[in-house]
């Protein structure tokens, strides 16, 4: 009973520094809270909460902040995260379900994330290495000149130009878009790149049987496409500004994370690996890669069709956030847009 008293009690220290920014005292806590028992008894639980590390006293001031064990036992003591009104559901259902391409769909989902949770978002676009192949389009734009398009199961569109040395016919171009179509349609990238070698070399023809030159060189063109992991360190962030509510932890908190912002390597490590099934990870200061983000925190879960993560999304910002509140948004949103891609 003691211990379930004493979590109250700093899960009451977290939701006024959150929402004050101020430390908290004991007769402010029985003021704001229905703890049911005295000032005195509240003093006894925050001396109690300190010895043990889980609150601290900056500097002379009477109050309390919590540590960062203080926000990991608050944390990892929510029996539920809470929902979404059914309000904030449909607000972003209506956002979302108006993109029109992956990339609309990636800037509203930062920006919508950034306004839940007034805090800065992030969000990886899908990588290709986990995506399959849902059409292959060649198009003439000049006799010897061809537009080759790439669309992926996240809705991702990939898009080369060719050059090739003869003019290529109509007949020949349909002939060759069913070919590769057959062969690649629903395939994982590393499965398409093996069944277009074989379109430009067929298995059953002789080793030293001649290429076709217009098949080797589309084959080689998408093949390329399809293993430029360089897209797969694409991120968009969002709300930056949202920092100014931190000034008076600029140097310590926010300066540090403004130029992490600026790498996004390292803010991709910061996120770390796409978690699949609705599963919203929670790293708080020091439990980061990096030590001097050691007063940042990471909300984040992955997205994808189906129950597969193809990439990460969420928040990061100082401790001092709203957890609760950021772990419902990030998880919304990550259901929306796999939702929305599931369905494209």
């Amino acid at each position: 009973m003691q211990n379930e008293r004493r979590l109250s009690v700093l899960r009451a220290i977290v939701e006024d520094y959150v929402k004050t920014e101020e430390p908290v005292g004991s007769k402010a806590l029985v003021e704001r809270h229905g703890l049911g028992v005295s000032p005195a008894t509240v003093r006894n639980d925050m001396a109690a909460l300190e010895e043990e590390g889980y609150i601290t006293a900056p500097h002379t001031s009477a109050g309390r902040v919590p540590t960062d064990k203080g926000y990991r036992l608050f944390v990892d003591r929510l029996t539920t995260v809470k929902p979404m009104t059914a309000a904030e559901k449909r607000a972003i259902a209506g956002f979302l379900e108006g993109a029109v391409d992956l990339d609309d769909v990636v800037t509203r989902s930062t920006r919508l994330l950034s306004q839940l949770t007034r805090q800065v978002a992030v969000v990886q676009y899908p990588t290709l290495s986990r995506s399959t192949v849902r059409h292959v389009e060649l198009v003439a734009l000049a006799p010897t000149r061809l537009l080759l398009v790439l669309i992926l199961s996240t809705g991702r569109v990939e898009q080369r130009l060719l050059e090739v040395t003869e003019e290529v016919s109509e007949e020949a171009l349909a002939t060759l878009r069913t070919k590769i179509n057959t062969a690649v349609s629903g395939a994982v990238i590393a499965e398409a790149g093996e069944a277009l070698r074989t379109i430009a070399q067929p298995a059953d023809a002789p080793a030293d049987a001649p290429q076709d030159p217009l098949a080797s060189a589309v084959a080689e063109t998408l093949i390329e496409a399809m293993n430029d992991h360089r897209s797969d360190e694409r991120i968009s962030i969002g709300g930056t500004s949202n920092l100014a509510r931190f000034g008076d932890s600029f140097d310590t908190a926010v300066r540090p994370l403004l130029e992490a912002l600026e790498e996004h390597v390292v803010l991709l490590k910061l996120m770390g690996e796409a978690t699949a099934g609705g599963l919203v990870t929670v790293r708080i200061g020091a439990e980061g890669p990096y030590q001097e983000l050691s007063q940042t925190s990471v909300v984040a879960t992955g997205y994808g069709p189906g129950d597969e993560a193809l990439a990460t999304l969420g928040v990061v910002g100082p401790t001092r956030m709203d957890y609760p509140g950021s772990m419902a948004a990030v998880r919304a949103v990550a259901r929306y847009l796999s939702r929305i891609l599931d369905e494209a």
